[in-house]
């Protein structure tokens, strides 16, 4: 495709970014606040600017799995790689349906267009793997080559020079790398390597969801009520949604890959551990080893209820199922009082137990619809499970910030982060993380005690 024409479309390049906001307060939780009134209540999580950062994360860290995911299953030429390839579809047409209801078919399709062209091109690398074509292979990379120096020029002009093309280019640069360098290592049977590359192409993810929309909402202030998408307690948010949505992507695919007798069954696995370990070791740096192995303990135990599932499936033991079943009955009523009680009854024990039963019930619903070859059902659920743990991130990053304002307060900042398409910002986002860990922190440290107190 020929950008050149495209970039004469100014009103696209809006739409490319901002017609998710209006969604946001449906999809994410409490309506948004205006600034005044935010200021006059303190930080909060669930604002215009911090929605629609939230929204272009899931999109966007969503692409990236479902694209890797798809990879795998069409090189594997496996029976649900339609319904994978489906389902990273209907990602694009969820950003395609947010911008034709503000802007109109015709910027729709033209966006529908766009993406789904870049996407073809990894469905051309794959293709040309499969038969071992290295000249196709090296035009896909080709043309995704030339897709992201063009794109790059797009956004930046979109954006009035608020995202360099460099910049944007370099992210665009990484992103391909990720994937392909995913698929690669996963077709050559380097599993551990291919699942990093899917974990850092779904992190990476953040840091473009963090820069277009700053870049964005610094365009267009008065269409989100002059609020700003990168304060410590949206960068909270975020966080949380990152860690809690691997958490469920990797679930799934692990107990596919363990139903399946997959030989990266175990890298898959791995996967998931390395996201324990990831939030663990954060808790661990602040509260001590202690701390560190208590949280690993109880969060670890959690998981093993759903490997229990998987391996009873696989028996055909009812009974065995059964009996996970009601482990993560009783695990998720004992977290949501914990819960509760840590949050000083920012959360309510009963709606927590609720929504994580709607998670108990996504992650073996996927599973056991996989199973039954149900596929579409499968992937449908898997993306629900995605999508369910953007809405526990806001809630629980609020009854954080709710709980401990004086530790999310920030001024807007005075210009625009350097940073592109992913690319890393200034300090600010390091002391943000701190501030934002550190407060959660504070919520894990009951849970600690909790368990303690139980395994005493």
């Amino acid at each position: 495709m020929n950008l050149k024409r495209t970039m004469t479309m100014i009103p696209l390049a809006a739409a490319i970014m901002v017609p998710a906001a209006p969604g946001l307060a449906a999809e994410h939780g409490e309506e948004a606040k205006t600034q005044t009134k935010a200021e006059e209540m303190g930080p909060s999580v669930s604002t215009p600017a911090a929605d629609l950062r939230a929204t272009l994360d899931q999109y966007l860290s969503e692409h990236a799995y479902l694209a890797v995911l798809t990879m795998q299953k069409g090189i594997d030429g496996a029976e649900d790689f339609d319904a994978a390839a489906s389902a990273l579809e209907d990602n694009t047409e969820d950003l395609t349906g947010a911008i034709a209801s503000v802007y109109g078919e015709e910027a729709g399709e033209q966006f529908n267009s766009m993406w789904s062209e870049h996407i073809g091109y990894f469905v051309d690398y794959v293709n040309a793997s499969a038969e071992d074509n290295d000249a196709a292979q090296e035009e896909a990379l080709n043309a995704l080559d030339n897709y992201r120096a063009d794109f790059s020029e797009f956004l930046e002009t979109a954006t009035n020079e608020r995202l360099e093309a460099s910049a944007l280019a370099e992210g665009l640069q990484m992103h391909v790398n990720q994937l392909i360098g995913s698929f690669d290592n996963y077709e050559a049977g380097n599993y551990e390597e291919a699942y990093s590359d899917l974990r850092d192409s779904m992190e990476h993810m953040y840091g473009v969801g963090k820069g277009l929309s700053t870049a964005v909402t610094n365009q267009f202030p008065e269409d989100f009520e002059n609020t700003n998408p990168a304060t410590p307690a949206a960068d909270l948010r975020a966080d949380l949604n990152h860690t809690l949505s691997e958490h469920a992507a990797l679930a799934v695919l692990a107990m596919q890959k363990g139903g399946d007798g997959a030989e990266d069954f175990e890298n898959a696995a791995a996967a998931l551990q390395g996201n324990t370990e990831d939030l663990a070791a954060q808790i661990g740096s602040v509260y001590g080893e202690q701390a560190e192995s208590d949280f690993k303990m109880m969060w670890e135990e959690h998981i093993g209820y759903f490997v229990d599932y998987v391996e009873a499936a696989e028996a055909g033991d009812e009974e065995a199922k059964e009996q996970a079943m009601s482990n993560l009955d009783d695990y998720r009523m004992e977290f949501s009082k914990f819960l509760e009680t840590a949050t000083e009854g920012e959360l309510n024990a009963d709606n927590l137990a609720q929504g994580l039963q709607m998670h108990v019930d996504q992650l073996t619903g996927s599973f056991d619809s996989y199973t039954a070859g149900d596929y579409d059902m499968a992937y449908d659920q898997m993306r629900e499970a995605y999508g369910h743990m953007f809405g526990v991130g806001e809630s629980l990053s609020g009854a954080i910030v709710s709980q401990h304002p004086a530790d999310f307060e920030a001024e807007m900042p005075s210009e625009m982060p350097k940073t592109g398409m992913g690319g890393t910002s200034d300090s600010s986002g390091t002391d943000a993380w701190v501030i934002a860990w550190s407060s959660m922190m504070i919520v894990s440290a009951g849970l600690f005690i909790g368990y303690r107190r139980k395994k005493a």
